[in-house]
């Protein structure tokens, strides 16, 4: 039996899967023996009642866990949770999960980007301290920016609270920093995210001390296509290959398989509630299979929004006492964000917390108190949303019930939030021993060594779903459903297309998502032209469309002439809010090339801290009578002191010396003291350099 069959057959390993496949087959052979009009209706109408996710044929099911289970030699195959604050990445090594950290020795990295003066962009906690100095050129909030058109009613939003400026090129929103004075340069969000997988790609490499070329990505569920293909295409122009892109609600439940004490089989309830965006995920378990059966969120909802109506209340309150405003000075304004970040962090086990700023604003302290109660008051409407949302989840699942919670993200530590999820699912716990911030990245590196062929790694299938539905509308106004809500991904649907004039040779039409009835209140995913139509009558062409979503979740389209069945012909022409091949190959060069700017500019201060450290190391060896101190002549001591006494002057004088007169100093330092060492014997001489690359190691690593 082939490991594709067995799978299929753990799908269907409950009885009552396979009774109602068999009743599912056997009323459709009756149907195809010509069951009446009435019937078929009937029929039909009890199918879409139903709203079956599970399987409905062997073949279905087969189809899709051949391109699930396909793996590939990729090598060392990186799992990036790319988060609205954090961001961390994953690795599977011999079956287990080794979440990768950054030479300060953190797992996680602030999802910020900032350029200095002097064009040096710095990634992580190194960008977010340039956020009150240097704010105007201090990027982040990525994730609520990409794949968005700078029009959308959300970017608008956003960039409001931003002190980064974002303008508007071709009906894309780019980002503009100031390097100097005089020198301007914009960025793509897609350029800006691809900064920060590249850092994360880099501390991989280091870690696991070998070259990184794929990587899976997990991406909010409610990601909508421009911003999964978006999310692609940086990762192209960071020198990553993404293999699969996951949602994060499915990668979260992709772990449990790795807790002992979870059920094999039920449904589980995923409740995703980051600094950023909401999910939520209804996701049905078979031992290690994972289909999900529906999914609801809002990429504009997160713990920033709570922060926010925070912010808003404590400058109302700073303007009552004093009289002063302080909503367009950017330092003040993102200094009291930070303090109401770790306020907000506060009470999640505290009942009130208090923030105190000295010299705040013009000379004036700021000093106020707020308790639990009060923040739930500011936030009450964004609670009732995140519960409207559940209940809207729970229609789309026709009310199953849920086994098991998880709970994912930061934002899930708010206790007003655990306690409107017990309350709705009846006094039910999230699961224990599950970390809300790896729980995803976890989850997608089980998946890239699955993928990537990794030893030990376990066979976890997962089956996602396309969350947002999927109309066409022609030039006449005719809306046609191309893709369901919910319905199980790949999948592809076939649309055929004709003319309504005589000698017509292009058809246009448009693609919409969402769930609104409205047609005009959904996000326009694109506008579409099937170019190269032979002449004809009105009418007789017969253009055959495939509309494929594919596992990412990211639409295809192909298109044939059912007459000819010529597809070399009919061009698919669209004004998609995606880079062209020409953006992403020009951003690749120019990523490159910021890469070799930086690289010139942290080499002078790389070596500028050798040479100090090697002073120092020498300083501290000849005041230790044990050491070099004890060994040296007079003479010799005295040479190597004022040797050292030169360079520290040399360096006062020359604070912007490059790294080639640097290294040459070193060399010159490093000369004298081998000079008197031969003298010293050779145990002594490798005892010397051992001290002093230990002293330099801790000096560096306390630097």
């Amino acid at each position: 039996m082939s490991s594709v069959t067995s799978l299929f057959n753990k799908l269907t390993e409950n009885k009552n899967d396979k009774e109602h496949e068999t009743a599912l087959i056997n009323r459709r052979r009756v149907m195809c023996r010509g069951g009446t009009k009435a019937e078929k209706q009937k029929y039909e109408e009890e199918e879409k009642q139903k709203n079956i996710h599970w399987s409905t044929t062997k073949t279905f099911y087969i189809t899709r866990i051949k391109i699930l289970t396909t793996k590939k030699g990729y090598g060392a195959t990186i799992a990036i949770h790319f988060g609205t604050t954090n961001s961390c990445v994953g690795f599977l090594k011999d079956g287990n999960v080794e979440i990768i950290t950054d030479d300060q020795h953190k797992q996680f990295i602030p999802s910020y980007v900032a350029f200095l003066s002097n064009g040096e962009q710095l990634i992580g906690d190194a960008a977010k301290n340039q956020l009150i100095l240097n704010s105007e050129n201090t990027i982040f909030d990525i994730k609520r920016l990409i794949g968005r058109e700078f029009n959308d009613p959300i970017v608008q939003q956003n960039i409001k609270h931003y002190p980064f400026k974002v303008i508007e090129k071709n009906s894309k929103q780019m980002i503009q920093i100031n390097i100097s004075k005089n020198e301007q340069k914009i960025f793509s969000p897609e350029e800006i995210l691809a900064m920060i997988l590249k850092k994360l790609r880099e501390n991989a490499e280091v870690y696991l001390k070998q070259q990184v070329t794929h990587a899976v990505v997990t991406v909010p569920a409610y990601f909508n296509n421009a911003q999964r293909q978006a999310t692609i295409y940086a990762g192209t122009i960071a020198g990553l290959n993404i293999i699969r892109i996951i949602n994060e609600t499915t990668a979260a439940a992709a772990c449990l398989p790795t807790l002992n004490m979870t059920k094999k089989e039920g449904n589980i309830l995923v409740f995703h509630l980051g600094g950023g965006t909401f999910d939520i995920s209804l996701i049905k378990r078979q031992n290690d299979i994972f289909q999900v059966i529906a999914t609801i969120g809002n990429t504009n909802l997160g713990g920033k929004d709570f922060n926010h109506r925070v912010m808003k209340y404590l400058i109302k309150l700073f303007k009552n006492k004093t009289g002063k405003d302080i909503r367009n000075d950017n330092q003040a304004i993102q200094t009291l964000r930070f303090e109401v970040e770790k306020i907000k962090r506060i009470l999640s086990s505290e009942y009130e917390a208090k923030i105190e700023i000295e010299s705040f604003f013009d000379n004036e302290n700021f000093s106020e108190k707020l308790t639990r109660a009060k923040f739930e008051e500011l936030n009450l409407d964004l609670f009732r949303l995140i519960m409207q949302l559940v209940e809207k989840l729970l229609d789309d699942a026709k009310r199953l019930t849920a086994d098991e919670i998880v709970f994912i993200g930061g934002s899930t530590r708010i206790p007003k939030i655990q306690q409107l999820i017990k309350q709705r699912f009846y006094g039910k716990e999230p699961l224990d021993g599950i970390n809300v911030d790896t729980a995803a990245v976890y989850g997608a590196a089980l998946q890239a060594g699955f993928l990537s062929g990794a030893k030990n790694a376990p066979a976890i299938i997962l089956f996602d779903i396309n969350p947002i539905r999927m109309d066409i509308q022609t030039v006449n106004g005719e809306v046609t459903e191309i893709i369901q809500c919910n319905r199980i991904i790949p999948t592809k649907k076939i649309q055929v297309f004709s003319t309504s004039n005589d000698n017509q040779q292009t058809i246009p039409f448009q693609i919409f998502e969402g769930e609104n009835q409205n047609i005009r209140d959904n996000h326009v995913l694109g506008k579409f032209e099937l170019n190269g139509i032979p002449p004809a009558p009105q009418g007789i062409p017969q253009i055959e469309v495939t509309f494929l979503i594919d596992v990412n979740g990211i639409l295809n389209m192909t298109a044939e002439d059912k007459r000819t069945t010529n597809s070399n012909n009919i061009i698919i022409n669209s004004n998609r809010n995606r880079l062209s091949s020409e953006e992403i190959n020009f951003m690749t060069k120019d990523s490159k090339k910021l890469a070799d700017k930086d690289k010139k500019l942290k080499e002078p201060v790389d070596v500028k801290n050798e040479l100090e450290l090697y002073i120092y190391s020498l300083k501290i060896e000849l005041i230790d009578n044990e050491k070099l101190g004890e060994k040296l002549s007079t003479d010799d001591k005295t040479k190597i002191e004022t040797a050292i006494e030169e360079k520290i002057k040399w360096l006062e004088l020359h604070p912007d010396a490059d790294a080639d007169d640097l290294k040459n100093h070193i060399n010159e330092l490093k000369g004298i003291v081998m000079s008197v060492l031969p003298y010293l014997g050779y145990d002594f001489i490798y005892f010397f350099f051992f001290s002093c690359f230990i002293i330099s190691f801790f000096c560096r690593f306390l630097y």
